[in-house]
């Protein structure tokens, strides 16, 4: 079987944490198995990088900031592969470049375009255990270095393991899988043994942190099967992430999310006219503000009510649009005291009240909900935040996810 692993900054943090990887690897190699480890740089690494970058200059190139942000995984991967190779193991380090991974000419937020794996290939055939920089390659115009964004490294796992047609990709964080909850919240969570692509893609848009959003989405385009587990209990089974299909007894229900980074906005006594909505929205999207879920109401008077949430980073970009439609509303209201719950689960497709259990819930609480947005797998609701781990406690026993 060919594995590809992924270990965070957290698992490589330190050396005695990289000694603990090569622990990992090496019982997985004594398996039989191959092996293609993927490594982020060691916790705080790009962090400091990027500090000794602004004490030289308030605006450095893109292009300069790849090529020293890319030196953290190639740190880590050559100190994993020399640790390997001191313990009797044929292991080579490959950066971006030698692993084969071409971008488009983007610095700093890379897409991966393409990989070559016959240099790869080849040293899996003479036995190697390969050890690749995650986060970079090169761009596909002038071969220079570039990096990927946030969560590049798990991009790097789930491209490598789809390219190559890996058997599994496993996820090495410092969480033992995905639970039905955050177990800080509710500590009757459980970890689920499987869960569909789009369960997690929600899950994770919603404000679970385990996975990066491209990187599950990269995985349900390549069909590669996940694993997401811990490099501290790596004997402790991890939680699978694959097709609706190979999960044969689907619950209702898998999993509650919460995200308190939200900021209500309210827009009230809008001029009605076709196509203020359209106007609006337009600007914000302009603005590159995301738009969560939205309320329009129109009143006997004709003006509109429109309520709105985004997150809280784009609060102040989102002051500055609605400045710009003063002189059609009435009042802008921003409500920062708030945020969204959501009921997660592809089997709400096909069972009816899930939606009215979860409101019962709430009620039953006392908690007042603001909005409610729906779609074919997940229901969220604006709750006030005093109210957050109640709500969310509340509806994981509504659904009997501790069971």
């Amino acid at each position: 079987m060919l594995k590809v692993l992924k270990f965070g900054g957290t698992s490589v943090g330190t050396l005695d944490r990289i000694r603990n990887v090569a622990n990992i690897i090496k019982d997985i190699r004594d398996e039989g198995h191959d092996v293609i480890a993927v490594v982020s740089a060691m916790s705080g690494e790009t962090n400091k990088l990027i500090e000794y970058a602004q004490s030289f200059s308030n605006n450095p190139t893109a292009s300069e900031m790849d090529m020293l942000l890319s030196s953290g995984e190639r740190v880590t991967s050559a100190l994993l592969s020399i640790t390997l190779n001191e313990q009797g193991y044929e292991t080579t380090s490959m950066s971006g470049r030698e692993a084969g991974i071409i971008t488009d000419n983007v610095h700093t937020k890379a897409r991966i375009e393409s990989i070559d794996t016959s240099n790869m290939k080849k040293a899996i055939s003479e036995g190697k255990i390969i050890v690749v920089a995650g986060f970079q390659g090169v761009t596909q115009d002038s071969k220079r270095v570039s990096t990927l964004g946030r969560g590049g490294s798990d991009l790097t796992a789930v491209a490598i393991a789809g390219a190559i047609k890996a058997d599994v990709c496993e996820i090495y964080t410092d969480v033992d899988g995905i639970y039905t909850t955050d177990p800080r919240i509710e500590p009757k969570a459980k970890k689920l043994d499987k869960i569909s692509y789009d369960e997690m893609l929600e899950l994770a848009s919603l404000g679970a942190k385990v996975l990066q959003n491209r990187s599950v989405e990269m995985a349900k385009k390549l069909n590669v099967n996940l694993v997401s587990r811990s490099s501290f209990t790596p004997e402790v089974e991890g939680t699978l992430i694959t097709k609706e299909e190979n999960i044969m007894e689907k619950p209702v229900v898998s999993g509650i999310a919460l995200d308190k980074n939200q900021i209500r906005v309210g827009m009230y006594g809008v001029t009605d006219r076709p196509g203020i909505a359209s106007t609006i929205f337009t600007a914000l999207a302009d603005a590159k503000i995301n738009v969560d879920m939205i309320v329009q109401t129109v009143g006997v008077d004709g003006k509109t009510d429109l309520d709105f949430t985004i997150p809280t980073t784009d609060w102040e970009i989102c002051k500055k649009v609605t400045e710009t439609f003063k002189d059609e509303t009435k009042k802008v209201d921003y409500n920062d005291k708030i945020c969204k719950v959501s009921v997660v689960g592809v089997g709400m497709k096909s069972n009816t009240g899930v939606a009215s259990k979860a409101f019962t819930a709430l009620a039953n609480e006392n908690i007042n909900i603001r909005i409610i947005s729906t779609s074919e797998i997940k229901i969220s609701m604006i709750v006030e935040e005093k109210y957050a781990e109640l709500a969310v406690r509340a509806l994981h026993d509504a659904y009997n996810l501790d069971k």
